[in-house]
């Protein structure tokens, strides 16, 4: 646990302030131009999202002790590398900036809500650390909201350092994710290994339900395919590393973790699946055109030569992610 708990919060907080650095007041502002698609992403982010993992844990009879573990990663904001497949996918980056901004920020008040309301519903009495819900706002405004402050103050006054080193910034920020979740691996194994059917069935259903959700409801109500993706991929990635944080800051005994390592895991796996599926429909023209478009291609089959196009052709898709 030692490891963990020094590390998520030093984590975090660097990778709020990479996401900081990223973003401009167009970021913000932009949402009034375009108000339908933002409100349809946060909507679902921040309330269907923990509505679904309720009443997952309440249908597949989750142990008490990964329901919050749930319901964290449920609570939790979109991640930064949302940002960067919702790239991959051909998705609105913009727009997928915008989502995971207003929901970082907003964050600071709405996983600690989501948190204290789970520990009441599911009657869980052994949080062991003495901590409000304004105490765990605190310690998340500081480690959440003043590095993202700070980081779009570099922005501001180093905007070209900033925009020339922006690739690095961003595999920071996954680098830092990942060592995060390494930790927990490494520290939490024996608890992983117990409870891995059932955190991994949970953390998969939950993951590609609310994949699902987002693009659908996203085609129901936004304006076009990129919206879709990008609401889609924003309800399938969760900032991880903010779960385990504010985990730290009630638990010594990190076996509500296992759900949020689970899903940390999967949801790379399932997000790459679909941004593999949509290129090959973006790409399918571009590799093999053919008059009678994309279902005559999938009627002949995919073959190896395709399948390189699209792969070379979505991994060439990453650049940093600059906007104006």
């Amino acid at each position: 646990m030692g490891i963990v708990t020094t590390i998520a919060p030093v984590a975090l907080a660097l990778i709020m302030l990479g996401l900081g650095a990223s973003l401009t007041v167009k970021d913000f502002t932009r949402v009034f131009q375009n108000p339908k698609e933002f409100f349809v992403g946060l909507i679902c982010q921040l309330i269907v999202l923990p509505i679904i993992g309720y009443l997952l844990i309440i249908i597949l009879k989750t142990p008490i002790e990964l329901a919050l573990g749930v319901m964290l990663i449920a609570a939790a904001p979109g991640g930064v590398t949302s940002n960067v497949l919702t790239k991959f996918a051909d998705g609105d980056v913009a727009l997928s900036i915008s989502l995971t901004a207003f929901a970082s920020l907003i964050s600071i008040v709405s996983v600690p809500y989501i948190v204290f309301l789970s520990i009441d519903l599911f009657d869980i009495s052994y949080v062991e650390k003495e901590i409000s819900m304004l105490g765990i706002s605190l310690k998340m405004f500081f480690v959440v909201t003043v590095p993202v402050i700070i980081g779009m103050l570099v922005r501001k006054f180093a905007d070209q350092f900033i925009l020339k080193n922006m690739k690095i910034i961003q595999r920071i920020s996954i680098g830092l994710f990942i060592i995060v979740f390494i930790a927990i691996y490494i520290e939490e194994w024996d608890s992983i290994v117990m409870f891995l059917t059932k955190a991994g069935t949970i953390a998969l259903t939950l993951n590609i339900i609310m994949m699902v959700i987002g693009f659908y409801t996203a085609k129901f109500f936004a304006s076009g395919v990129a919206q879709q993706r990008c609401i889609s991929l924003e309800c399938g990635l969760q900032n991880g590393t903010l779960a385990v944080f504010v985990g730290t800051q009630l638990f010594e005994d990190m076996i509500y973790m296992v759900p949020t390592a689970a899903y940390a895991l999967i949801m790379f796996v399932t997000s790459i699946v679909f941004v593999l599926f949509v290129s090959v429909g973006v790409d399918v023209q571009k590799c093999h055109p053919t008059p009678h478009g994309r279902s005559d291609y999938l009627r002949h089959g995919l073959n190896r030569g395709f399948l390189l196009c699209t792969f070379r052709k979505s991994f060439l898709r990453l650049r940093p992610l600059t906007h104006h």
